[in-house]
């Protein structure tokens, strides 16, 4: 017989999830919660300290930084399998998990890469939870504070098995720069993209990649509530951008991360293959042997 009490399935239904879905579903077996926060150097931010002092029920804690690669001399380089592995499995995630991700920033500035790494080590019962902590606050459910419990369960097996078409390497980008079946796109805010803001991370040069299109990723979320725009307004900043969908497109941004937050919202409309540039503005602007242009994004 039928159990109408039953708590509805956690298997996850595309790359985004509400916070009522997240919150009906909260304790389900098999269901991992990951506050993914990260903020950029010099905001003043402190996940860790965040996630201590308010944070979605049972939620574990997931360090972007530790989990990428610790031989790197690029900040959130991409990670050996095994690497990655661990760090899964440290938060309980087997292959038998559902994953939802958020973060704290209220423009989904780094669970969306989170949600990328899970999908470039071969895992896709992952999505993010649209508008993160500032809208479940605002929706009303709960949250926790205090050091997280540490479950004693055993870790189950997760498989890290690469992607290699979802990551794009300096030489990658070098040949998609005139590409007439690529398009580069650079989500970093426009004064950066021009060269007239500064770069949060010293010894980089100003502005962007030549070709590129510019398309912040603050333009993805709608800033009164924090949530994602709808497919017709994203369309429209495609456009408005000069983005073609029907090219392959590459995301890079400051060091890989708010990249995947472009990467979350083409998969959301049927885009899945979005590739990221690994090293991003931390290792194009930090080089003298490659092109920058700076200004505006050439007209569409």
């Amino acid at each position: 017989m039928h159990d109408s009490t039953a708590r509805p399935s956690a298997e996850i239904p595309g790359p985004a999830v509400s916070a009522t879905w997240l919150a009906n579903r909260l304790g389900s077996p098999g269901l991992v919660v990951l506050d993914g926060s990260w903020y950029l150097p010099g905001s003043g931010r402190d996940p860790v300290s965040e996630f201590d002092d308010a944070r979605i029920p049972g939620a574990r804690y997931f360090d972007i930084d530790r989990c990428s690669d610790p031989g790197a001399e690029l900040p959130h380089t991409v990670p050996a399998p095994e690497h990655f592995r661990r760090c899964a499995e440290e938060v309980k995630v087997s292959d038998a998990s559902s994953v939802v991700v958020y973060d704290g920033s209220g423009v989904n500035l780094s669970a969306a890469r989170v949600w990328w790494m899970f999908r470039y080590f071969g895992f896709d019962n992952v999505a993010v939870l649209d508008g993160g902590l500032r809208h479940w606050l605002a929706s009303g459910h709960p949250v926790e504070s205090g050091p997280a419990v540490r479950t004693l369960e055993a870790a189950a097996p997760f498989r890290a098995t690469p992607r290699p078409h979802l990551v794009r390497s300096l030489d990658d980008i070098v040949e998609a720069i005139g590409a007439a079946d690529r398009q580069i796109v650079d989500v970093r805010p426009p004064g950066r993209f021009a060269g007239t803001a500064p770069e949060p991370r010293a010894g980089l040069r100003g502005g962007h990649i030549p070709g590129s299109r510019n398309l912040p990723y603050t333009s993805l979320v709608d800033s009164g509530t924090g949530l994602a725009i709808g497919g017709n307004e994203l369309a429209r900043a495609l456009r408005e951008a000069g983005i073609d969908p029907a090219r392959e497109l590459i995301g890079t941004c400051g060091s890989g991360t708010s990249a995947c937050a472009f990467a979350w919202m083409m998969a959301r409309s049927g885009h899945e293959d979005v590739a990221i540039y690994d090293g991003s503005w931390s290792e194009w602007g930090g080089r003298d042997d490659v092109p920058v242009d700076t200004g505006p994004a050439d007209p569409p």
